[in-house]
């Protein structure tokens, strides 16, 4: 079975089935750094009968960098709607990198990108969630199907001493759409965390996150919440930390 069989496969089934997500950024002194969300899917893996279609012994370990892949698909890409081809552009920066090994029971996948300033990554998780329409088509032809729009959008900031992390309902609407989309899948959700990784140029100062804990040297944040709670209720996961100077 082929990277793009199973890359859909996890999409489809990932925000239905318990898992461990984790938002990680390295951040410089500079304001450059990198980011990676990612998710343990074992638990997922674990769920799929060896006699379903998209079992396989095959040990995969691929990545797909998204700026090539609009670069070789952008004849096509030039045939959707602005829209569309607006959130495809968001992609650009990120590339994704797959490990399924079924036999050991391990399924990781990441979305990852380097920055200059931590804002260039704005609004990665939506991107997260649209790269699922890339998938089906990664070694198609084809072009992937309309993507789903963000209600939401987050943002950071960093200047060097005080990082925020902070989320906004763009479109009241659309977010409660997605609230009635959930119902469904509340009993699977229900056991899946994101934690948010953070490791900073300097110590910790301060952080408005009371259940936050640190490494030893003072410089990573781990801040770990409940991922349901945190889709029903994203402008709560506000984040704002302050450096020593």
């Amino acid at each position: 079975m082929g990277f793009k069989k199973v890359f859909f496969a996890i999409f489809l089934t990932v925000f239905f089935i318990a898992c461990n997500f984790t938002e990680e950024i390295h951040l410089n002194k500079d304001g450059s750094g990198k980011m990676n969300i990612g998710f343990d899917g074992s638990e997922m893996l674990q769920m799929i009968p060896a006699s379903d279609s998209l079992s396989t012994k095959e040990v995969i370990d691929s990545t797909l960098v998204f700026k090539d892949f609009l670069r070789e698909k952008k004849d096509s890409i030039a045939q959707l709607p602005i829209e569309e081809q607006e959130k495809l552009k968001k992609l650009e920066p990120f590339s994704i990198h797959m490990v399924v090994d079924e036999p050991n029971g391990v399924m990781n996948f990441d979305m990852f990108s380097d920055f200059k300033n931590v804002s260039d990554v704005n609004d990665a998780f939506n991107a997260f969630q649209n790269a699922s329409t890339i998938g089906p088509s990664a070694g198609d032809a084809s072009m992937p199907k309309k993507s789903s729009d963000g209600a939401t959008q987050v943002s950071y900031s960093f200047n060097g001493n005080k990082f925020v992390r902070e989320t906004e309902i763009k479109d009241m609407e659309l977010f409660k759409k997605s609230l009635d989309s959930l119902q469904s899948a509340e009993m699977f959700l229900g056991g899946s965390t994101y934690t948010f990784k953070y490791h900073f140029p300097k110590r910790v100062k301060s952080t408005n996150v009371e259940k936050a804990t640190f490494s030893m040297d003072g410089k990573t944040m781990i801040y770990e919440v409940n991922f349901l709670d945190m889709l029903k209720d994203p402008e709560s996961i506000k984040i704002e930390v302050e450096l020593e100077k």
